[in-house]
């Protein structure tokens, strides 16, 4: 661990990363609707292309998190976005939804290269008294970024195309690897710690299996059907790849799973908390946009400003509560920004028919801001005390189980919503009137479910010291 200030210049290529990150996967957000449209398929295929991606990158994060252990931080890095610009040349090259879903699955294996070890670099470079400012800083980066993303990209694709937007995804990729790569030269790098042959190759494999698996099934429950036979095949698929990961992770000599790091109180708390509250963020920004076109379908723009509210409301809770994680017991920090999300959730309450834009956008930018917090101060308690020799294997691991909350949270909330609605609709009550209804009871839900997190929260050791 760097004790001096030498940490934050050497950060330099990390940061351009997270941006590459945030600013594409903006760009990627406007890009589902655009290449269904353009080569004349339903747009609820835009599901599997972002499924592929969102495959690639929770489950192959803790196998490149390893990978990142044993070749080292900066080689991950590079080739983490090396990975992440031909998944991109791809992209622009498809022609059908089986080569776009490809090409996603290629972005996201970059994108799991190089989060996990911009995140093992802070955990391991930056010094205690310091790292939640480097969570911040890492959000930050990422949700800001994020922000610039749809609106540019809508704009292009508008003018000029989807092709022509990725056209400039892969030009920001080359102008990042290139100066990451220059950057990175100045930089000294610790020899692997570990050798190649060790590679539990087998874990990784069910890793990937396992947990691909796991992630289609709030995707195959929602677009084919909770009783259909994909979805069933899913799940015994998961249960039994789950089963055999366990009883080679017990006998591998160097699992990819660290057992030692997922059995800490810190990990197993922390998670449960994650999954009951940021699994907030997908779930609310859909139904955010359902519960408009329900009540004011005339003015279904206006969610697309709260959700570019929200994200704001990320990065200012990044900039502002995370780093209060330095100065406090992290614990109680977390429970105040979860209680800042329990706010926004409240704020549904008072939906209406006639929703003003500034209540969904302060209902949003509220949620927002306490779902920035809570992420930074998630990644200081759990990573707090990560060896360098295992730190790609432990933030590989969170991102993981970080990754699979979003996809819990839509399973949950969002057929939570709509089903409440169609219910209330067969009952004779107006669609407007269902939506309203529906999004009260599922405000009092998500803030059960917050306040059980917090006690979860409230459990967690503390990690705290005033002689940082």
């Amino acid at each position: 661990m760097n004790n001096n200030l030498s940490y934050r210049k050497n950060f330099l290529p990390y940061a351009l990363a997270a941006f590459l990150i945030g600013i594409i996967g903006g760009f990627s957000a406007v890009l589902g609707p655009a290449f269904v449209q353009d080569i004349g398929i339903a747009y609820n295929n835009t599901t599997w292309t972002a499924l592929a991606q969102a495959m690639s990158t929770a489950a192959c994060a803790p196998i490149l998190g390893k990978l990142g252990d044993i070749w080292g931080k900066k080689s991950t890095l590079l080739s983490g976005i090396l990975i992440y610009t031909i998944g991109n040349i791809l992209t622009a090259l498809a022609n059908s939804l089986t080569f776009m879903m490809l090409a996603r699955f290629v972005v996201g294996i970059g994108a799991a290269a190089i989060a996990p070890v911009i995140l093992a670099y802070i955990a391991t470079e930056f010094p205690p008294h310091a790292m939640a400012k480097g969570f911040s800083l890492y959000m930050l980066i990422s949700s800001s970024s994020v922000i610039l993303g749809p609106t540019l990209g809508g704009l292009i694709i508008n003018n000029y195309g989807w092709r022509m937007m990725i056209a400039i995804c892969i030009l920001i990729c080359f102008l990042i690897f290139t100066a990451c790569f220059f950057l990175s030269k100045k930089i000294s790098s610790a020899p692997p710690t570990q050798q190649v042959k060790n590679f539990d190759l087998s874990g990784a494999l069910l890793v990937l299996v396992c947990f691909s698996s796991l992630l289609c099934i709030p995707a195959f429950g929602q677009n084919i059907g909770w009783n259909s036979l994909p979805f069933f095949l899913a799940i015994i698929l998961s249960t039994l790849t789950l089963i055999a990961l366990i009883l080679t992770e017990k006998k591998a000599v160097n699992p990819i799973l660290p057992i030692t790091f997922m059995k800490r109180k810190t990990f197993i708390l922390s998670i449960l908390a994650l999954f009951l509250t940021q699994g907030l963020l997908q779930a609310n920004m859909t139904n955010i946009i359902v519960f408009v076109n329900y009540t004011q379908p005339e003015n279904a723009v206006i969610s697309g400003y709260a959700i570019s509210i929200m994200y704001l409301g990320m990065a200012l809770g990044a900039l502002l509560v995370g780093p209060l994680a330095d100065r406090f017991e992290p614990k109680f920090v977390l429970t105040c920004s979860l209680i800042i999300t329990a706010l926004g959730c409240s704020c549904l309450l008072f939906f209406s028919i006639h929703t003003p834009l500034l209540l969904l956008m302060s209902a949003l930018g509220i949620l927002g801001f306490g779902l920035g917090g809570n992420a930074t101060i998630f990644m200081k308690i759990v990573l707090s005390g990560l060896s360098v020799q295992e730190a790609g294997t432990g933030t590989g691991t969170y991102g993981l189980f970080r990754d699979l909350a979003a996809p819990f949270g839509v399973a949950v909330f969002v057929p939570m919503f709509t089903n409440n609605i169609a219910a209330q609709i067969q009952n004779q009550t107006a669609a407007p009137l269902a939506a309203v209804q529906a999004i009260h009871n599922l405000s009092i839900i998500e803030l059960l479910c917050i306040f059980v997190g917090i006690f979860f929260v409230l459990l967690l050791p503390k990690i705290y010291q005033k002689a940082q």
